[in-house]
């Protein structure tokens, strides 16, 4: 595809003077590329360049007729008739005897001819795909909508009125289309393609990609064209893969896609996954791979890669002696710094078993002193990890250098690599126990090292961790608080935050209930003050971290109203059970992810309908909008306000929320009731909402007392709870 990225550079510029120079030249080719010519014209139709383009569409004629395989000289036919717009005699004649030769058996035949434009012979652009579309046009047959409706299938059509009804995946209820735009906007889909399995049956899609992901890949690619990993997990996530298994999924994918021989991988995460005409060896992957690379960095990262990814490769000796030399080569230039230097002689060390390495890597390890800022400059982790076991061995003050390194590297695996050998070393372990009471003094020196080792200890699965008894934990979690409350004036620490405030908040509030166990008045407090200064956490954060240390210290319980009383401000909190707290959490989800996007989606496809104000689809379209957003902001709201019902929030010997309660009247009906929050509530099935009046009314009262229900009058006389029913 020599000429290609030439003719994209102009079309991408504009400069249609200096394209058709250059087509000059590639029109006077002997032979042509069938996928280059292809892709060049689908550039130039989707370009500025189409109109002008048009009218010299014959001179591709020349090129056109030394296609000899059929289907591909069809398929770039159809293309140049989509093109040209001189309607000349000479179009018109190839363009019949192609639909001739395809379709002339059909008995529809003459009619889609005057559809298309071919009778008259007038205007017949884009003919082949109009009669394409046609002889596609039957039920239950599935099309592709270009304007974003996504897949269709035909579920209803009249030649006699060329009309035709569509239901599509983007859009709501069924579409009524004229053949005439569908013209425009549609493409015929055979059912063996990916859009038309993936609607049809993206179950057994699933199935398939499961079973063997490079099946699928393929499948995507050859119909989709080249995509990038963003772009493949928009067209697989969740439409065919669930979003929970996706990650999963795709790791397990990408290894695989990596070995296969005909899927090329990208170098980058911003480059396309890619079919390749023919299947390659891994030897011929890896050559291809490596071949222009010049740069020492470029040559590391794709050996180290290629050869960790496919062990295999360099069984071969002439592959293995020949990318030895390149990194040879490029070591010896003597124009290298150390950083890249050393990594060239761990690969070769690793993969290569090249005797002179060792030697090597010692002696850059022993002699220099700036070894720190080397190791967090080397790429790639396994290297940084070979790195320091070199300085371990090699440098007697290894110790320091770790410490140094520890509370530097960002990668988990290597901090504890590094705190085992410390722990395990007798003159490592006291400087190691120095730092990390530094450490937990000062932690808004180093937060993502204090973060790090804050979860090591308080694991209880972990082992061998200095401050992991409980006067240690202690002192780490008021330290948490003090650099939580550190990091809220540090926008770029916004994440860290984030993911400190779910490990204090997460599985309801556990590491609180575990750290307040057996401690002192005197620590409840220190922590309800330092939580105290922590903007982030919410009145109800804060209530319920009280509410903790109450348990623990109930002398730290304050006089307040009987809970339930009409004077309590129920507004301030929302109570519901773990169910409907999880209810309302998928519910805000599928309003985000879904309902949302497929509400976009129906906006755009009815603003393509042209005329916002006699365009009631769009009306409606944005009327969704205003109440998906409208449902989205109170939902979230009350979940912020949301507590979840435990049993020790119920009380036994009075009514409050989470009570059963039975009533008895004087006729000697018995009447049993729940009292639970809003989203629980269920009249059919007695469960009251806490904020009824009915419930109000008998927040605070004991077995014995009175309830006015309808008029009547009724003792309570049993107290349960929701969870004992």
């Amino acid at each position: 595809m020599s000429y290609l990225k030439e003719f994209l550079i102009q079309i991408n510029n504009r400069d249609f003077h200096k394209f058709l120079v250059l087509w000059e030249e590639y029109c006077t080719s002997e032979s042509v590329e069938t996928e280059e010519f292809s892709q060049l014209l689908k550039a130039v139709k989707a370009s500025d360049l189409a109109r002008h383009f048009g009218q010299i569409v014959e001179t591709a004629l020349p090129l056109w007729k030394t296609i000899n395989d059929k289907q591909e000289s069809y398929e770039i036919l159809r293309l140049l008739i989509d093109l040209q717009t001189t309607n000349s005699p000479q179009l018109s004649a190839i363009t019949f005897e192609a639909l001739n030769s395809m379709y002339g058996t059909h008995p529809k035949f003459n009619e889609w001819l005057r559809i298309a434009g071919l009778r008259n012979k007038d205007n017949f652009q884009g003919a082949l795909s109009k009669v394409d579309l046609l002889a596609h046009m039957n039920k239950n047959n599935v099309v592709f909508h270009t304007g974003g409706w996504g897949t269709g299938e035909i579920v209803d059509l009249s030649f006699v009125r060329e009309h035709l009804v569509i239901e599509f995946e983007n859009v709501s209820g069924r579409k009524d289309m004229s053949f005439i735009n569908a013209f425009k906007t549609l493409i015929p889909l055979p059912h063996t393609h990916f859009l038309a399995r993936r609607f049809s049956n993206p179950d057994l899609l699933e199935k398939e990609g499961r079973e063997d992901p490079v099946v699928l890949m393929t499948l995507l690619l050859h119909d989709l064209g080249p995509k990038t990993a963003a772009e493949i997990k928009d067209e697989l996530c969740e439409l065919v893969i669930p979003e929970k298994d996706w990650t999963k999924w795709w790791q397990g994918a990408r290894a695989k896609i990596k070995k296969n021989a005909i899927i090329g991988s990208p170098e980058s995460i911003k480059m396309p996954f890619y079919l390749r005409q023919a299947e390659q060896t891994p030897d011929e992957r890896l050559q291809e791979a490596i071949q222009d690379k010049t740069d020492i960095n470029q040559i590391i990262q794709t050996t180290y890669n290629f050869v960790r990814d496919t062990p295999g490769v360099l069984k071969n000796p002439a592959i293995k002696q020949s990318l030895q030399d390149k990194l040879l080569q490029a070591v010896q230039s003597g124009n290298i710094n150390l950083v890249y230097e050393l990594q060239a002689y761990l690969l070769l060390e690793q993969f290569f078993g090249f005797d002179q390495a060792n030697e090597r890597i010692a002696e850059i390890v022993k002699k220099n002193e700036n070894l720190e800022d080397i190791v967090q400059h080397i790429d790639i982790v396994a290297f940084k990890k070979r790195a320091m076991m070199a300085i371990k061995n090699h440098r007697t003050d290894w110790q320091q250098i770790f410490l140094n390194l520890l509370f530097f590297v960002p990668q988990a695996q290597l901090r504890d690599y590094i705190q085992r050998e410390l722990y395990r070393d007798a003159k490592g372990l006291p400087q190691l126990e120095k730092r990390l009471k530094d450490l937990a003094a000062y932690p808004a020196k180093f937060p993502d090292m204090f973060v790090w080792y804050f979860q090591k200890i308080m694991n209880e699965e972990e082992e061998d961790k200095l401050y992991q008894n409980q006067g240690g934990r202690n002192l780490f979690f008021e330290s948490f608080f003090i650099l939580f409350s550190a990091l809220e004036n540090q926008p770029h620490q916004r994440e860290l935050l984030k993911k400190m405030y779910n490990m204090l908040s997460g599985q309801r509030y556990a590491l609180v209930r575990e750290r307040l166990q057996g401690t002192s008045l005197e620590f409840a407090k220190e922590i309800l003050l330092l939580a105290s200064k922590c903007q982030t956490l919410t009145g109800h954060d804060m209530k319920i971290l009280r509410s903790l240390t109450e348990v623990v210290h109930p002398s730290l319980v304050l006089p307040k109203q009987k809970k339930g009383s009409k004077s309590e401000d129920f507004d301030e909190e929302i109570w519901t059970t773990e169910e409907s707290y999880l209810k309302v959490q998928d519910r805000i989800r599928l309003i985000g992810t879904v309902e949302m996007v497929e509400n976009a989606r129906e906006i755009e496809a009815a603003r393509a309908l042209g005329d916002l104000r006699e365009n009631s689809e769009y009306k409606f379209a944005q009327e969704r909008r205003a109440r998906l957003q409208s449902e989205l902001k109170t939902l979230s709201s009350q979940l912020n306000k949301a507590r979840i019902l435990t049993p020790d929030d119920i009380h036994s010997n009075e009514v409050g929320i989470g009570s059963t309660i039975t009533l008895a009247g004087k006729n000697g009906q018995n009447l049993l009731y729940t009292i639970l929050g809003p989203w629980d509530a269920d009249p059919d099935q007695n469960v009251l909402s806490a904020n009824s009046k009915l419930a109000l009314s008998m927040m605070g009262k004991k077995i014995g007392d009175n309830v006015q229900f309808k008029d009547e009058d009724y003792e309570i006389v049993g107290l349960g709870s929701y969870f004992k029913k």
